[in-house]
């Protein structure tokens, strides 16, 4: 009898133990492992999903936009080899290769290096950007006819400012190269939609006015700086144009220097309110724009001042 017990309390726990087996070897497939959404009824893979050039959700309301670093100029040499070799851009390409009539739309963008301050250098760098990336693109399309691939993929360009694209980061990794290639936005799907949305939400703040021949911030504004510092310690991506003014009343030279110290004092007290120096921009703009009339004391006192940006 004790036998029996015993050869059935083994057959039992074999049993349970081929059962528990069987179901780690066949687990439950959930519908959120499943291949997720990228855009409306077009899904990706997940292990495409999971490495697609390292992606991070580049719009943070779920319009799944999506960003890479590839250098899209690489596609003039990518697309003349007789073996591509795609790196990061490796799933995507398998996607649109795989999954046919796939919406996708490509924007290659770009940058001037904020620290050129010559306009016409500026215009100059940016049309020859522009181009750069349209051939890319270009050799991009070439390729994908070449392959008879008949997904359907829309291209864009954009400039953007990289001082805003990278926030604070902008500082520690500051490029010296005069135009920069930021890199790839794509999204799925056929919905049209804004890839840059300006920001229309910088908060205003009125001018701080100063004496007459005077750069000594009046106490009475140093209410109006613990809100502006606050703000910009709450919005790190921001920053602050700082522009000074003064009246016509003595030389060009004594103007703008007057202007300029106005200005210096103001970020000097910015920065004794712990907002970093280098999201402070600082001009001297002198007795230029007047907002009133420098024939009148009035107009006078109201030139005094220095006007603040949120930028």
């Amino acid at each position: 009898m004790m036998k029996k017990i015993v050869s059935l309390l083994v057959v039992a726990l074999l049993v349970g133990v081929s059962l528990d087996a069987a179901a780690q070897a066949k687990p439950k497939k959930s519908k959120k492992d499943a291949s997720p959404f990228i855009e409306g009824r077009q899904k990706v893979r997940q292990t495409d999903f999971d490495t697609l050039w390292q992606f991070t959700n580049f719009n943070t309301k779920g319009t799944n936009v999506y960003y890479s670093p590839y250098d899209y100029v690489d596609f003039n040499t990518v697309t003349t080899a007789r073996k591509p070799n795609w790196g990061r851009m490796t799933p995507v390409v398998n996607y649109l290769q795989s999954v046919s009539r796939a919406t996708m739309t490509m924007c290659a963008i770009y940058a001037v290096n904020p620290d050129i301050d010559d306009p016409q250098r500026r215009q100059a760098l940016s049309e020859q950007a522009r181009n750069e990336a349209k051939g890319a693109l270009d050799a991009f399309d070439a390729w994908k006819k070449k392959e008879e691939m008949r997904n359907k993929v829309q291209y864009q360009v954009a400039e953007i400012d990289y001082r805003y694209f990278k926030g604070a980061n902008y500082y520690n990794e500051q490029s010296s190269e005069p135009i920069i290639r930021v890199g790839l936005l794509m999204y799925f799907g056929s919905k049209k939609r804004p890839i840059f949305i300006p920001d229309t939400n910088n908060r205003t703040f009125e001018d701080i006015r100063f004496f007459p021949n005077d750069a000594t911030i009046v106490e009475s504004w140093l209410s109006q700086l613990d809100t502006l510092a606050t703000y910009l310690k709450e919005n790190e991506r921001k920053g602050v144009l700082l522009s000074g003014y003064s009246d016509n009343q003595g030389t060009e030279a004594y103007c703008i220097g007057l202007s300029r110290q106005r200005a210096v004092e103001v970020k000097k007290a910015l920065l004794m309110r712990g907002v970093e120096a280098n999201r402070i921009e600082v001009e001297a703009k002198g007795d230029a724009d007047p907002i009133g009339d420098n024939d009148t004391r009035e107009g006078r006192i109201k030139n005094n001042r220095v006007s603040i940006k949120i930028q």
